[in-house]
C-alpha cells in the first residue's frame, strides 16, 4: 500500500516555485501565489533576495503574506520605499530587476496572460478580473519571468478571452520586433508540474512533473494539445523544513492583528 504524502498540490507547487528563486538577487512580485513563493523564498533557499513589490516598496521582509500591494507591513519592513513613478521609470524600465513573479487567470501555449476579463459564455455578463497592474511591464522588462497558477483547463486555454500581458505572442521573435528586453516568461509553475517554452518555437512544454503526476493527467487539464519534452523529469518532494517555513508563513496571515 502506498503511503498518502504529507503534503499537498498546493504546497508542492507554492514549494517549486520558490525553488526557481534560487540565485535570483531581486524580486518584482505579485500579489497571491508569486507573492507565497517569494516570500518563501527568502525564508529558505534564498535569504538575500531583495523582494519589490508595485507599491514602491524594496526590500520589504513581511513576517507574514501582505494581503496586498498595499499591506503596511509591506513599508514597514523595506529598506526603501520610493515613489511608483520612479518604480516603473527607473527600476523596472531600467532593466534593474532580475525576476519577476506573476499569476494569471488565463494563459494560453505561449505564456500569454489574461487577467482583465473572461467569457462566462452565451446570455451571461462576462466575469471581471482584478486588471493588469504592473504585469505589462513587469513581463517587458525583468530579466525573466516566472509564473504560478493552478493546473486547469479553465486557466490553460487555446486562446485568451483578453490578452491582458504578453509573454511569447505568437511565437520566436515576437518579442524583439516590439523592443521588449527582457527574455519573457521562462517557467510557468503548477500544481501539476512545470512547463518551459521551447528553445525553437517558444511554445509551453511540459518538462517536469510533482511527485505522483501523470502525462497523462496534465494534458487532460491543459486545453490545447501539450508538447511533452522527450525526457520528463520529476520535481523533489519538499523537505521538512520547507514544508514547515511555508506553514508558518501561512498560519502568521491568520494570527489576531
Amino acid at each position: 500500500m502506498t503511503a498518502t504524502p504529507d503534503f499537498t498540490r498546493d504546497e508542492l507547487m507554492e514549494i517549486n516555485a520558490a525553488r526557481a528563486l534560487a540565485g535570483a538577487k531581486t524580486c518584482f512580485v505579485g500579489i497571491g501565489l508569486p507573492s507565497t513563493a517569494a516570500n518563501l523564498a527568502r525564508a529558505t533557499i534564498n535569504p538575500g533576495l531583495v523582494l519589490i513589490y508595485e507599491s514602491g516598496t524594496i526590500g520589504s521582509k513581511p513576517t507574514r503574506l501582505p494581503l496586498s500591494i498595499g499591506d503596511g507591513e509591506l513599508a514597514e519592513t523595506a529598506d526603501s520605499v520610493v515613489p511608483v513613478p520612479e518604480m516603473f521609470n527607473y527600476w523596472l524600465q531600467g532593466g534593474r530587476i532580475d525576476v519577476g513573479f506573476l499569476g494569471a487567470a488565463q494563459v494560453d501555449a505561449y505564456a500569454n496572460i489574461n487577467t482583465t476579463v473572461v467569457d462566462r459564455g452565451p446570455d451571461k455578463p462576462e466575469g471581471r478580473l482584478p486588471g493588469a497592474g504592473g504585469a505589462p511591464e513587469i513581463a517587458s522588462n525583468c530579466g525573466r519571468v516566472l509564473m504560478v497558477l493552478r493546473h486547469s483547463t479553465r486557466s490553460f486555454v487555446p486562446k485568451l478571452d483578453f490578452v491582458t500581458t504578453m509573454g511569447h505572442g505568437s511565437g520566436p521573435g515576437d518579442r524583439t520586433k516590439l523592443g521588449m528586453p527582457g527574455a519573457g516568461p521562462v517557467a510557468v509553475i503548477t500544481d501539476l508540474g512545470i512547463l518551459r517554452p521551447d528553445p525553437a518555437t517558444a511554445e509551453l512544454t511540459l518538462t517536469e512533473l510533482h511527485p505522483g503526476v501523470t502525462v497523462e493527467q496534465v494534458r487532460a487539464a491543459t486545453g490545447w494539445e501539450l508538447t511533452v519534452a522527450d525526457t520528463v523529469s520529476t520535481t523533489e518532494p519538499p523537505t521538512p523544513d520547507e514544508l514547515a517555513a511555508l506553514r508558518a508563513l501561512k498560519a502568521a496571515g491568520k494570527e489576531p492583528r
